[in-house]
């Protein structure tokens, strides 16, 4: 079996994820990690995979067919994708979603240039979701398309306020109010804003002689991440944080409530529920690796999304299997 050759940019919780899922994957080899940390800082499950700096990548370009991007959206993405996309390719999981079409832009232009392939926003919302939105749109022109998320850890919007000065860590759970989804479920097809559908709530461990009313503000007026929702900030210990705070849980619901001939109404439901949201979001990733490695082979350059790419792709079978086993 052919292996594609992977690489690891940033070993967080998502970098994390991915390593377990390559385990997962016979097709998949990992060949590396690249972090900013030294290599005796990280716990690599497997001795036989190399550390490098991430200023060294461009030393490696022969050994590794796709880049795994785990960096966060606040600031690492928009630097280090257009950087290794010039290097490999890339699959990311850039979640902001009212800056993805420049992202996007940013990226084809630097995927075109090096002859290299990246996959964008992929996760599952970015991701899973986009593409059960626009399924679901496409089958029921008539109605209205409801997103939901949560109860759950956003490890964007945790990371988002972890970059705030004064902020020590800092988990951030997104939920769902409950209100909206029951109208929405009845048919009713509500008009909701952003703030009716989702309450944003921060736990806070903050260093010692921080600021906290200027941190609250920081957080509560952070445009495309909490300005637009009612965001509670708690501050609590490194301890509180570490024994009530440490699972990562997520999930949520694509909901398309719609009408077909004489008003019949039609509802369709996508969901997830996850134990462990990095591990799920570092699986999509990986699948989306294979992907890119095999459209890139074929000729496909600059950047692409989960609209962009067929989902036989995305699969380790040839597609006569797929016919014969999930058509």
């Amino acid at each position: 079996m052919e292996r594609i050759r992977v690489a690891i940019v940033g070993y967080g919780n998502l970098g994390r994820g991915v390593e377990k899922a390559i385990k997962k994957s016979p097709d998949m080899e990992l060949i590396a990690v690249f972090s900013r940390r030294p290599a005796a800082a990280l716990n690599i499950k497997d001795e036989k995979v190399a550390v490098y700096n991430i200023a060294d990548a461009e030393k490696y370009v022969d050994e590794i067919d796709v880049a795994i991007l785990c960096g966060g959206s606040a600031t690492d993405l928009p630097v280090q994708g257009p950087q290794f996309v010039r290097l490999f390719n890339t699959v990311d999981s850039f979640d902001t979603h009212a800056r993805i079409p420049e992202y996007y832009e940013t990226m084809e232009r630097a995927g075109r240039e090096s002859g290299h392939l990246a996959a964008i926003s992929i996760g599952w919302d970015p991701g899973l979701f986009s593409l059960n939105r626009l399924l679901l749109e496409a089958v029921l022109p008539a109605g209205s398309t409801y997103t939901f998320w949560g109860r759950g850890v956003s490890q964007g919007h945790s990371d988002a306020i972890r970059r705030i000065a004064g902020v020590k860590n800092a988990v951030q759970y997104t939920i769902p109010v409950a209100e909206a989804i029951e109208r929405v479920r009845k048919g009713e097809n509500p008009q909701l804003s952003t703030r009716e559908k989702h309450i944003r709530e921060c736990y806070v461990v903050v260093e010692e002689g921080a600021d906290q009313e200027r941190i609250t503000r920081e957080i509560k007026e952070m445009p495309a991440y909490f300005a637009d929702y009612d965001t509670e900030v708690i501050f609590i210990s490194e301890e509180e944080l570490d024994r009530n705070h440490s699972a990562m849980p997520h999930g949520g619901f694509v909901i398309r409530s719609g009408e077909t001939g004489e008003g019949h109404k039609q509802l369709v439901e996508f969901s997830l529920q996850l134990e462990n949201n990095p591990e799920f979001t570092g699986s999509v990733l990986l699948a989306y690796a294979r992907a890119v490695y095999r459209l890139n082979k074929e000729g496909e350059r600059g950047a692409k999304t989960v609209f962009d790419i067929p989902l036989a792709y995305i699969y380790p079978g040839l597609p006569a299997a797929l016919r014969e086993k999930l058509l």
